[in-house]
């Protein structure tokens, strides 16, 4: 038994809708549609219930009770993406880091000699306030994650001045700097 498979997912039946065939799973929202791609022969089932969805394993096989869990995340991911929507926020700390989005893309300048422009995906949206706080949004956490990430790893935070991209609230454990020795 996967306690994590056999939470239920609560949800809003007038908002929420969910359509199932064997190889996807759609989730249908007021900020849109996630769908999420089903193994062969999966022998789970997802029932909707009242203002709930189950996800229902019907075997006893290890993967199976493996799959349970991780499908039962994925749907309930998928639910609160369609009904509120993901949100990660980036701080860029530095003298003279700063972003700022034109058309597609996001364009950084975070101290190197050329600015950096990131494509921006079609599913988020990124927007950027007073040049060093960036929100990217979306529907998709998986997406939405690996966009911040991407942006992150140009310059990640360092531990000395603590300069870089941070995620909003993120602490960075400072270390102090060499000293010079006392002089004898």
């Amino acid at each position: 038994m996967s306690k994590i498979g056999n939470r239920s997912i609560k949800i809003d039946p007038s908002k929420v809708s969910l359509m199932q065939t064997t190889t996807l799973l759609t989730i249908k929202g007021p900020l849109g549609e996630n769908t999420i791609k089903l193994p062969k022969n999966l022998p789970l089932k997802f029932v909707v219930e009242n203002d709930t969805i189950k996800v229902t394993n019907n075997n006893n096989l290890k993967q199976t009770k493996i799959l349970h869990g991780t499908f039962n995340a994925l749907v309930n991911n998928a639910v609160i993406g369609v009904t509120k929507g993901f949100e990660k926020k980036l701080i860029l700390v530095g003298v003279g880091y700063r972003a700022n989005v034109e058309g597609q893309f996001l364009n950084l300048q975070l101290g190197y000699s050329h600015p950096i422009k990131e494509l921006i995906p079609n599913q988020l949206t990124v927007k950027v306030e007073k040049n060093t706080e960036i929100t990217i949004s979306g529907i998709k956490k998986e997406l939405v994650g690996q966009f911040a990430t991407e942006i992150r790893k140009w310059r990640k935070p360092e531990p000395y001045k603590g300069k870089g991209v941070l995620y909003f609230n993120e602490v960075i454990v400072r270390k102090q700097g060499k000293t010079a020795e006392g002089k004898k």
